[in-house]
C-alpha cells in the first residue's frame, strides 16, 4: 500500500491501527509464519517479480484499459472515466491476486490450492491459474451461491476444479470461507488457502491488496496521461473490499482525492443488507478483528445482497482503519438501485457490469448530479455481467 512513509501499515503483528490480526488456530500459525517469510522474500525477488508480471501481460491481458465514458459523462453532467477490469482473463480483477498467490504456493512447494468464492469470480479465476500451473484445485462455494452463479460454477468445473457445495448456515460467502479453513487447518501441510478478498488473518489482507495494487499503479499513470491530471473522486464497490483496495492504493497520498466504497445496502438499511460499513460493529471474524454485521450478542448477522460478492458480514481491515481515519467514506446502495445501475451502464456505453459495480454505478446516479463543480471520477469496473443476467432477469420478472 501506498501509505505516507511516516506511517508503517500494516506494522509487523499486520495490524492496521486496532484492525487485523491473526486469530486463528495454533495449528496455523507455523503457516501463516511461513506464508509471512516467502512473501517478504518475493516482493525483491526479480526472477519470482519478471515471471509475475509476465503472466499478467501475456496471460492476463494487462494494463487493462481506462475508458472515457462519453455517454455516460453526458448523462450524469461530469467526466466519468471506467477502469475496464472486466476485460481481464476471466473477466474480473480476482485473477491479479491469484496469479500473484498461486507463484507464492509454488514457491512454497504446495501445490493442492483451496479457495472460497460467492460471485464465482475469484473460483474461475483460481480453477484458471491452477490449470494454467498444473495444480490440484478445491473450490468451496455456498449452495446459494451455486444456485445464482451457475455459469461460472460451470466453468469452473471445465476447468478441472473440484466443487465442494456449502450447506450449512446461510449457504453463501461467509459459510464458504468457514469451509474452506477447516480444509486448510486438516491439510495444511501440502496446502494453500488462496484467499480472494483482502480479509482474513495477517498477512493475507496485506498480499491480496498488494497484488491488486496493479490496478491503482495502472490507473494513476492512465489519469495523468489522458485526463491530465488525478481524479477527483475514486469510486469502487466494496464487499471483502479487494477491488475497491487494489485501486485506492494508487491515490491513498493523494488527499484531494476522494476515496468512495460502495456496500451493498439490500432490501435497505432497517432491512436485510450487507453494508458492514454502514451498520456494523468492530469484531472478530474469519482470523481478523474489522467491522462486522453482528448483533447485541456479538452473532455474525445474515449478509443479503443482489450480488454474489457483496453478499459478506465482514470487510476487510484496512477498510476499516480507512473509515475510522477517514481517509475513505463508505456508502451504499440497495438491490434496486444496484440493477438501475447495471442497466444504465449496458444501455449508454454497451458495457454490461457485474451486479457488484453496478452498486456504485446506483449510487453514482443520486450522487454525482449533486455536485455543483465540475468534476472527473474513476470509477471501478471489477467484472463483466454475463455471470449475472439470470439474477437480473428474476429480479426483474423476466425469463431468460
Amino acid at each position: 500500500m501506498a501509505y505516507s512513509k511516516t506511517e508503517k501499515i500494516p506494522d509487523k503483528n499486520g495490524r492496521y491501527g486496532k484492525y487485523g490480526g491473526q486469530y486463528v488456530p495454533e495449528t496455523l500459525m507455523a503457516a501463516l509464519s511461513e506464508l509471512t517469510k516467502a512473501y517478504e522474500e518475493i516482493r525483491s525477488d526479480e526472477k519470482f517479480q519478471k515471471e509475475m508480471n509476465l503472466l499478467l501481460t501475456d496471460y492476463v491481458g494487462r494494463p487493462s484499459p481506462l475508458y472515457y465514458a462519453r455517454n455516460l459523462s453526458k448523462e450524469m453532467g461530469q467526466d466519468i472515466y471506467i477502469k475496464r477490469e472486466d476485460l481481464n482473463h476471466t473477466g474480473a480483477h480476482k485473477i491479479n491476486n491469484a496469479v500473484g498467490q498461486a507463484l507464492l504456493a509454488k514457491r512454497l512447494g504446495k501445490h493442492r490450492i483451496i479457495a472460497e468464492t460467492g460471485a464465482g469470480q475469484h473460483g474461475v479465476a483460481t480453477a484458471t491459474v491452477c490449470a494454467q500451473m498444473g495444480m490440484e484445485c478445491v473450490v468451496y462455494m455456498g449452495e446459494e451461491d451455486i444456485k445464482r452463479q451457475a455459469p461460472n460454477v460451470y466453468r469452473m468445473r471445465e476447468l478441472g476444479s473440484e466443487i465442494v457445495t456449502v450447506r450449512s448456515g446461510t449457504r453463501t460467502l461467509k459459510d464458504a470461507i468457514n469451509e474452506a479453513i477447516r480444509d486448510w487447518v486438516t491439510n495444511v501441510q501440502n496446502t494453500h488457502y488462496l484467499i480472494g478478498s483482502a480479509v482474513g488473518p495477517h498477512p493475507y489482507p496485506r498480499i491480496v491488496a498488494d497484488f491488486q495494487g496493479v490496478i491503482g499503479k495502472e490507473s494513476r499513470e492512465q489519469m495523468l496521461k489522458k485526463a491530465g491530471r488525478l481524479p477527483d473522486y475514486v469510486i469502487a464497490c466494496v464487499g471483502g473490499g479487494s477491488n475497491a483496495i487494489g485501486i485506492f492504493s494508487g491515490f491513498i497520498d493523494d488527499k484531494d482525492v476522494g476515496l468512495i466504497g460502495v456496500e451493498a445496502a439490500g432490501e435497505g438499511l432497517e432491512g436485510k443488507h450487507a453494508a458492514t460499513m454502514s451498520r456494523g460493529r468492530p469484531g472478530i471474524l474469519h482470523g481478523s478483528m474489522s467491522y462486522l454485521l453482528q448483533d447485541e450478542d456479538g452473532q455474525i448477522v445474515e449478509a443479503h445482497s443482489i450480488s454474489a460478492g457483496l453478499d459478506y458480514p465482514g470487510v476487510g481491515p484496512e477498510h476499516s482503519y480507512l473509515k475510522d481515519n477517514e481517509r475513505a467514506v463508505y456508502v451504499s446502495a440497495t438491490d434496486s438501485e444496484a440493477l438501475s445501475g447495471f442497466r444504465l451502464l449496458s444501455r449508454l456505453e454497451g458495457i454490461i457490469p457485474a451486479l457488484e459495480p453496478a452498486h456504485a454505478l446506483g449510487y453514482m446516479q443520486s450522487w454525482v448530479p449533486s455536485l455543483t463543480k465540475k468534476r472527473k471520477i474513476l470509477l471501478l469496473l471489477s467484472g463483466r455481467g454475463d455471470k449475472d443476467l439470470e439474477t437480473v432477469a428474476k429480479f426483474s420478472g423476466e425469463v431468460i
